[in-house]
């Protein structure tokens, strides 16, 4: 059975949403240098929650990916830092 994405979505735009994921992801290279930025926090998010979105991902996580999206944006929420370091 094919996944409702299938005829909704072309293979391409699953395919850049993979790529964008990938270079927006915070990542072990990155993650001191922009785990308190607001605009980074929240773009994985909502690139998350669109890939989650193409790829027919639950309608409930893909909301709590955006909410959260949103609590980075208005500054609610913030990293508190590695208790290590």
């Amino acid at each position: 059975m094919l996944k409702k994405s299938t005829y909704i979505w072309p293979e391409k735009i699953q395919l850049l949403a993979k790529e964008l994921h990938n270079e927006i992801s915070l990542n072990n290279y990155n993650w001191h240098k922009f785990r308190g930025n607001k605009q980074r926090r929240s773009a994985e998010l909502i690139i998350s929650a669109i890939s989650q979105l193409i790829n027919d991902g639950d309608d409930a996580e893909i909301e709590d990916l955006l909410n959260q999206a949103i609590l980075w944006i208005k500054e609610e929420i913030k990293d508190t830092g590695c208790k290590s370091h």
